[in-house]
């Protein structure tokens, strides 16, 4: 990213959409077609999208919006965010400036190890089988790296066994040996579950027992990111309430979410809302992402926030975030959905690592809008303004009508769909 470039573009989103398109296209020096591609005009088309599922009968399009203000360990990014949701980019953009002002989100990353598992049953002690698996380890490591093709060339591959007899069970005892595999900057499912499929009858060899499942794990907890955030406190004051108070606010909102299942898993789903839009635009699997967030928040037996809130000892606000993130910028969607590598491209990374790290940031960022929006306004005012867009279109609004319905509802606070029609018919009577 060149020295010029900045993410903080001040009233970006006051700027109509061919101009924001064109900010983006000249920030990541996009092609005609991939300005063709970033509008809808061009982009994923029918014939691509039947080689992608299977039954295809069409295409379902969703916003790309662009979050701003992003500082991410010094460096300036637009962030790529994908989804359907109102108020989600503006939370974000405006989180980003408040981090900005205290210097920016620090994030950092795990290597990239995926786990796959593999499940042995019917044998006569686990931890004798258990024992037998480790005194084998190198020789079984070796094994799997000779099937590991171009990641083990880019210097991944098997790392580490690991065993764990569960001897509970509904069918009885049996053994789970975890193989730790780099899977470098793919997403790497497919060739993790490549290597527990080839390794499982070495692993029978070696135990003598039987091995059914053979398959990654989502709770990629060895594939973690990672990022901070100060804010100066003076940043966050409103008229209504100091800086220092509305830090205080914070904390005690997060407090809640750490202590309260209820409470955390309306908060983790915040913290997802951004997450998920980036994971979306990068053509990276979703879903894998949020079963292993979700698991990880409960990893102690409880479930509990993703992230944490605090005041140093200056009274600023801190912030940080850790879940596992297994996304991919080789490989999967990301080779054949043409937005997304639009997505890679405007985002300007080299690494997977790099990648998660910045998708961490989003979270962070989403999460600190949506506590600080309920510790000092409340959500609904905030989420409600960004909403009348959809308001004013579901009633009918068409061109230039959408923001002169918006406006007037905003004036009013007023922001209901029978208030939308009214004013669609005052416009129709000339009024």
């Amino acid at each position: 990213m060149s020295s010029e470039h900045t993410s903080r573009i001040p009233g970006f989103y006051k700027r109509p959409l061919a101009e924001r398109a064109a900010v983006v296209a000249q920030w990541a020096n996009l092609t005609a077609q991939e300005q063709s591609a970033l509008l809808g005009i061009a982009g994923l088309n029918a014939a691509a999208a039947d080689n992608m599922i299977e039954n295809v009968a069409g295409i379902y399009a969703l916003p790309l919006g662009i979050a701003t203000n992003f500082m991410i360990n010094e460096v300036d990014y637009l962030i790529p965010m994908v989804i359907e949701e109102p108020s989600v980019v503006a939370a974000v953009s405006y989180a980003a400036r408040l981090v900005r002002a205290g210097g920016g989100f620090v994030t950092g990353s795990d290597e990239p190890i995926m786990i796959g598992q593999i499940q042995v049953l019917d044998v006569p002690d686990v931890y004798v089988a258990a024992g037998a698996v480790m005194a084998q380890r190198a020789a079984l490591l070796a094994e799997v790296n000779t099937i590991g093709g171009s990641i083990v060339r880019r210097g991944g591959g098997a790392r580490d066994l690991q065993v764990r007899p569960l001897m509970d069970t509904p069918t009885g005892p049996m053994l789970i040996v975890h193989l730790l595999y780099d899977t470098r900057d793919a997403m790497g499912a497919n060739a993790i579950n490549t290597a527990v499929e080839h390794l499982a009858p070495h692993i029978e060899a070696v135990t003598g027992g039987r091995v059914n499942l053979r398959i990654l794990s989502n709770l990629t907890d060895q594939r973690k990111a990672y990022a901070q955030a100060m804010i100066p406190a003076d940043e966050l004051a409103t008229d209504t309430l100091s800086g220092p108070a509305v830090a205080r606010a914070i904390v005690e909102a997060a407090a809640f979410a750490e202590a309260d299942p209820y409470r955390a898993a309306t908060h983790n789903k915040g913290i997802m809302n951004g997450i998920d839009a980036v994971v979306i635009a990068t053509g990276n699997d979703w879903r894998a992402i949020e079963a292993g967030a979700h698991a990880y928040a409960a990893r102690d037996g409880r479930y509990t926030s993703l992230t944490r809130w605090w005041q140093d000892d200056a009274g600023h606000l801190r912030g940080a975030i850790e879940l596992p993130l297994a996304v991919g910028i080789v490989g999967g969607a990301t080779r054949v959905h043409p937005t997304a590598q639009i997505a890679l491209k405007i985002l300007n990374i080299t690494s997977a690592r790099q990648l998660a790290e910045i998708i961490a940031a989003v979270g962070l960022a989403q999460n600190l809008a949506a506590i600080r929006a309920l510790a000092t306004d409340g959500i609904q005012h905030g989420h409600m303004r960004m909403h009348a867009r959809q308001i004013a279109v579901a009633a009918g609004a068409t061109g230039d009508q959408v923001m002169r319905v918006v406006q007037q509802m905003i004036a009013e606070d007023n922001i209901r769909p029978e208030r939308a029609q009214a004013i669609l018919q005052d416009i129709a009577n000339g009024d």
